[in-house]
């Protein structure tokens, strides 16, 4: 019974770290994504209005900045999964 039970709890063990991986994974590639569309639409901005260059690249810095602080958020939380 003791056995059955400690192969038991590695199981949910091994569980954990690959959904603690899978979940930094998806937090990375919705980044990569998200800052992504935020360039493209930027560049797609700054051809249409170059007067406006500075304040866009200001606004598609933030913004992505932000876009890679959730992402950040989302790998910490993983990484406590993993040793919590």
């Amino acid at each position: 019974m003791l056995h059955v039970l400690s192969i038991l709890f590695l199981a949910i063990d091994g569980m954990a770290q690959m959904g603690a991986g899978i979940g930094a994974g998806l937090a990375a590639i919705g980044a990569g994504v998200g800052v992504g569309l935020i360039g493209s639409s930027a560049v797609e901005a700054i051809a249409r209005q170059p007067e406006a260059a500075g304040d866009i690249r200001a606004n598609m810095i933030l913004t992505a900045a932000l876009v890679e602080g959730v992402a950040l958020f989302g790998v910490v939380v993983c990484v406590l999964v993993l040793f919590l």
